[in-house]
């Protein structure tokens, strides 16, 4: 009797054990837990090594740059590269500019989008799902085919070396990816009940006003996945921006581009003197610089736009 509770008390004991390492389907195990924590160091690495390798060698001065015995801690705090990469890129005047090319042809494309989404999926009218297939259509054709006759167009329109070629497209749904946020919105005006609308309209409120008081307010979620996104992808374009306004108009990321030929128009550096030349700290500064904004963006909406990430692909009726 003792020797068979004896066997009990250790088959308990290792079932125990077993589940205390690989869990069971209500707890995570410890051994599943430190491969889950492995895999996301290791993509954590992946993505945080270059942003620290950027940070720390733009504080380097050059003597630490070029010393082969510092790696990753420099003998002091170097402000000098900020100030010439600073000055180089004219941060204040360009900064100026890539917000108001960023923020404002964003909010148009989220305002755009929202409509449309909205159109598509609460009307009904003739060859609708060929119009979807079209919407869809933009986004899978690259936008360098469509990039010279776009460019006739505005041009003979005078809207060269204008802001109008960001913010026209962005008005009428044909933005940076607009068939993404139409997709979403349309998905997302899609998910809740049309007897919310019905109701509404049955109080007498017109559809401008369903939308305005009904839809706006539950897509809240889309909105800020929209605007989030919008505003990056409008930062970081360069190659429409160089061709449509960038003889005009410089943004941080165009700056970033010449940061080198900018740098030697400056400072004029001479050759005699190798630390007076542009230097791998110098240009590691400037490229924190144009990504800067968007990190400290990123740091202050960071919940928001993961719940909206979460929220945005509700499906339903």
């Amino acid at each position: 009797m003792r020797v068979s509770k004896n066997i009990s008390a250790l088959k308990f004991s290792q079932h125990t054990f077993k589940k205390y390492l690989f869990g069971s389907k209500e707890k995570i195990g410890k051994i599943n837990l430190l491969v889950y924590f492995a895999i996301l160091g290791g993509i954590g690495f992946l993505f945080l090594y270059p942003v620290l390798y950027m940070i720390i060698n733009s504080f380097k001065t050059p003597e630490d740059l070029v010393d082969p015995a510092i790696a990753w801690v420099p003998t002091s705090i170097f402000l000098g590269n900020y100030v010439k990469a600073f000055v180089t890129m004219d941060f204040m005047n360009t900064f100026r500019n890539s917000l108001l090319m960023s923020i404002t042809p964003a909010i148009i494309q989220t305002i755009a989008t929202a409509i449309i989404g909205y159109g598509l999926a609460r009307f009904e009218f003739p060859f609708k799902k060929l119009w979807v297939i079209f919407i869809v259509a933009t986004f899978i054709i690259p936008a360098q085919v469509t990039l010279i006759p776009r460019y006739m167009m505005f041009n003979n329109y005078g809207m060269i070396n204008t802001p109008w070629p960001n913010l026209l497209p962005a008005a009428v749904g044909q933005g940076l990816k607009s068939a993404i946020f139409i997709l979403i919105f349309y998905q997302f005006f899609s998910s809740y009940p049309k007897s919310l609308d019905e109701a509404a309209e049955l109080d007498g409120a017109g559809k401008f006003r369903v939308f305005s008081t009904i839809a706006i307010p539950m897509a809240k979620p889309a909105i800020v996945v929209s605007m989030l996104f919008s505003f990056v992808w409008y930062w970081n374009e360069t190659s429409q921006s160089s061709l449509f306004f960038g003889s005009v108009i410089k943004t941080l990321p165009m700056k970033l581009g010449s940061f080198a030929a900018a740098y030697e128009q400056v400072y004029n550096p001479n050759d005699a003197d190798v630390f007076s030349a542009i230097n791998e700290s110098i240009s590691l500064t400037g490229t924190f610089l144009s990504i800067l904004p968007l990190l400290i963006l990123y740091f202050i909406l960071q919940r928001q736009f993961v719940e909206s990430v979460e929220r945005s692909g509700i499906t339903g009726e």
